[in-house]
């Protein structure tokens, strides 16, 4: 089995709402690319790509002369041949090398006809657990619906999404307005799940002096984690002492980061995203290192559709030491691009595809329906906020929005 081909095809698919984070905002949509890798006996590999439109696509394309007659089963050579350490230096190609290996993954199981996670190990669970995943909400511009910037509002999203999900864990992302505003949200959403785990996350927008209050502010909730509350490892260290678990998925994204948290322990609960970390097989290596050391594992969300989402359940499948409800972003989502529509949540968890390969396969006609929403509405700047013009983020911040401000007055373009 050969590579003969390899296309890209960005896409556009509405939110519920605008979601707000430390750096800025989702506009209303998560624009991903879809990648599709096919070899000469006609099967075609899915992948996914995060963000990056045009430009993405024209990554992918220039994979082409490394990829095309190579064998999908080859995968560590495949590895070197696209992200060589060294090499990457002056092209970073980690997520491109994700994107390929989910599809190389996807080509390896539909010829053998098995799930992915039989090549990886085997599954130990059919399903995988997800918390909640809060935002900060512009309203929908369409609808007026959607809004969450009030304490009363976080807690009725969260009852909600407890009522139709089945969420036990709760995580709110933070870092948009003053913390001791997001303190007094934090504390309404304990309120309204009560006996349920929490998960505070700023995405490292706080001072060590500012996390340090606030974890001390938490102590008596039922906290699941406290996550990259200040920026970098040293910063993370500091908090130590607060007596609350520590995650990341920012400040351990690699094996060297992940060498120094276990020489010199920063944090405790390590979020694997098979994208970061250049696919699920890192992922599955990094998932060992932590099961050494006695360190937590949860899976992170990047922003997916159907096809990430189906690698983050593979990848939850198989790790024996995954002690923490995934996260995802993916309940946010009005559609996906896969046969069958959104993956549902039962319980708080979603099952792990069974067919072969990712077990999951493209609506060309969704497909087609939001490359052209793409096309339309273009891009928008993950790290800019269209309520704040001129804004920017600054680590640690201390330039916060105003949940009172009005809305802003177009999401679509910039």
């Amino acid at each position: 089995m050969k590579i003969v081909d390899v296309r890209a095809t960005t896409v556009a698919v509405p939110l519920e709402a605008p979601l707000l984070h430390a750096n800025g905002a989702h506009w209303g949509r998560f624009i991903r690319t879809i990648v599709e890798v096919e070899t000469d006996d006609g099967l075609v590999g899915l992948g996914e790509l995060g963000g990056g439109g045009q430009s993405a696509e024209a990554a992918v394309a220039g994979l082409r002369p490394y990829l095309l007659g190579h064998d999908p089963f080859r995968l560590e050579a495949l590895r070197f041949a696209i992200a060589n350490p060294t090499a990457s230096l002056y092209n970073n190609r980690t997520q491109l090398l994700a994107a390929v290996e989910f599809a190389c993954l996807d080509l390896m199981g539909k010829r053998l006809g098995v799930p992915v996670s039989e090549l990886l190990g085997g599954r130990l669970r059919d399903e995988v657990g997800f918390a909640s995943y809060l935002f900060f909400r512009y309203a929908d511009p369409s609808t007026g619906r959607g809004e969450v910037r009030t304490p009363d509002q976080l807690a009725d999203e969260a009852r909600r999404l407890k009522a139709e999900h089945g969420f036990e864990v709760h995580k709110l992302k933070g870092g948009v307005f003053d913390p001791d505003y997001e303190l007094e949200c934090y504390r309404a959403l304990a309120d309204a799940t009560a006996g349920d785990l929490l998960r505070y996350d700023p995405n490292g927008a706080l001072s060590v002096g500012r996390a340090q209050r606030f974890g001390r502010a938490i102590l008596d909730l039922p906290n699941d984690y406290f996550e990259d509350p200040t920026w970098g490892l040293n910063g993370m260290r500091q908090l130590r002492g607060l007596g609350l678990p520590l995650a990341t998925n920012t400040v351990v994204v690699g094996f060297e980061q992940l060498a120094s948290n276990v020489r010199d322990p920063a944090v405790d609960v390590i979020l694997l995203d098979t994208t970061f970390w250049g696919g699920i097989r890192p992922c599955i290596k990094a998932a060992g290192v932590c099961e050494t050391f006695q360190l937590g594992v949860a899976v992170h969300s990047s922003g997916e559709l159907g096809i990430q989402l189906a690698t983050m359940l593979h990848l939850g499948a198989v790790i024996p030491n995954l002690d923490h409800k995934a996260d995802a972003h993916y309940h946010h989502l009005t559609d996906d691009i896969i046969e069958g529509g959104k993956m549902p949540y039962r319980d708080g968890a979603i099952r792990v595809p069974t067919g072969p390969g990712l077990g999951v396969a493209l609506d060309h006609e969704k497909v087609a329906r939001y490359a052209d929403l793409y096309r339309e509405t273009g891009d928008y700047p993950y790290d800019r906020d269209p309520g704040r013009p001129g804004w920017y983020p600054l680590v640690p911040n201390e330039r916060w929005a105003d949940p009172a401000a009005a809305q802003p007055a177009d999401l679509t373009s910039w």
